[in-house]
């Protein structure tokens, strides 16, 4: 296990993903998390049961965590809960708008209570604005912040097929929470971080909001194809594959042109000439690309374009990542067997490559109200 946050205690009361995205983040560095369960336990422990009967969900955001479970809507775990918090270097908490608060648990009040606290409050449309109270999921969101309007293909909008929201906010809440912990080693004073999954889309959507205010508009759907770069996407190669190119500048397209196209003379072509005719000429050019893919099998084109320093990928299945000789695994141990999962992707030369156990709900109940029943 790491070492980096080992005198970090973390207090959260969470569900779902975005939250424990950003926690078990914090775990993976060695902060002690300690999660809040109500006793039914975290909904996401029931989104399915693919491992070994267990979430996939969960197996992968509740690494390294003790699990605690109160109902802090009684007086007496509200009780324990702000010794817990008392004591806590961070507190962080996804719960329905307004329910932290309502059960007692503001994070300004906890804050100035506790002047070396950093809170953390996780939502779906932020703090303030008619869509303050509004319930938010992941799809709803990508939904709203116009994520949905750029992805999918010419004919029909679709969901980024991950919970990018979830994980952009979770994202977002693990560096917010380390600014702060950095922060405090300087000024001793704690601070209130308040995230929200609209603002981390929104956020996303900056480029495509800009060439809506001052260009010709937003970005088209594109399917696998870049909206605004050419050639930039998938073409087909052998018998049902596809391979998957990036041009990024000119000095890139007129070596495709020569090396792989075998045409040097298309890089001054008339249509061709710059990235804005390009893309105003894709479908012209990318008959003429189809037509040079289609001898080659997906192993000789990769070849070729690798010899000619052309960026390119395949366009693999679940499957094929499954198999991927880039893919990095760790197994975690959980209630009902060892879990394999993808390794976090930040890697320390200091770190053995360890992560903790998946707590089995209120795991650590008796053991944390021990340690803590007297906690000042």
């Amino acid at each position: 296990m790491a070492t980096r946050l080992q005198d970090v205690l973390v207090v959260s009361v969470e569900q779902a993903v975005a939250a424990p995205f950003a926690t078990a983040r914090l775990a993976d560095a060695g902060a002690r998390v300690i999660k809040i369960e109500r006793p039914e336990g975290d909904f996401a422990r029931a989104y399915d049961k693919h491992v070994h009967g267990e979430c996939s969900w969960f197996v992968w955001l509740n690494r390294g965590k003790q699990s605690v479970v109160l109902d802090f809507k009684q007086a007496e775990d509200a009780a324990f809960l702000h010794r817990l918090i008392s004591r806590a270097d961070v507190f962080v908490q996804n719960l329905a708008p307004g329910a932290a608060a309502r059960a007692g648990f503001a994070s300004n009040e906890l804050r100035a209570a506790h002047p070396r606290l950093i809170t953390c409050d996780i939502n779906g449309y932020g703090e303030t604005g008619p869509y303050r109270d509004m319930k938010a999921y992941d799809f709803l969101v990508q939904c709203e912040a116009g994520i949905a309007a750029v992805t999918g293909t010419p004919d029909e909008p679709a969901r980024v097929g991950v919970s990018a929201c979830d994980i952009g906010a979770g994202l977002n809440a693990h560096g917010a929470i380390l600014e702060a912990l950095y922060a405090r080693g300087q000024s001793g004073a704690g601070d209130g971080i308040a995230i929200s999954l609209f603002d981390g889309m929104a956020d996303w959507m900056n480029v495509p909001l800009m060439h809506h205010l001052h260009g010709t508009g937003a970005p088209k759907r594109s399917g696998l194809s870049h909206a605004m770069i050419a050639p930039y996407g998938a073409y087909p190669v052998g018998i049902g594959g596809r391979i998957v190119i990036a041009i990024q500048n000119e000095r890139e397209w007129a070596r495709f042109c020569d090396q792989v196209l075998g045409d040097a003379a298309l890089a001054e072509d008339s249509r061709f000439c710059s990235n804005a005719l390009r893309v105003a000429n894709r479908g012209e050019m990318d008959a003429l690309i189809a037509a040079v893919f289609a001898p080659h099998d997906a192993e000789s084109l990769s070849a070729l374009l690798f010899e000619a320093g052309i960026a390119f990928g395949r366009l693999n299945e679940v499957a094929d990542l499954a198999s991927h000789a880039q893919l990095r695994r760790l197994t975690v141990a959980s209630p009902t067997g060892p879990v394999e999962i993808i390794a976090p992707p930040a890697q320390f030369a200091s770190d053995s490559g360890g992560l903790g156990p998946v707590p089995a709900l209120g795991e650590h109940t008796d053991a944390v109200r021990a340690e803590f029943a007297d906690a000042g």
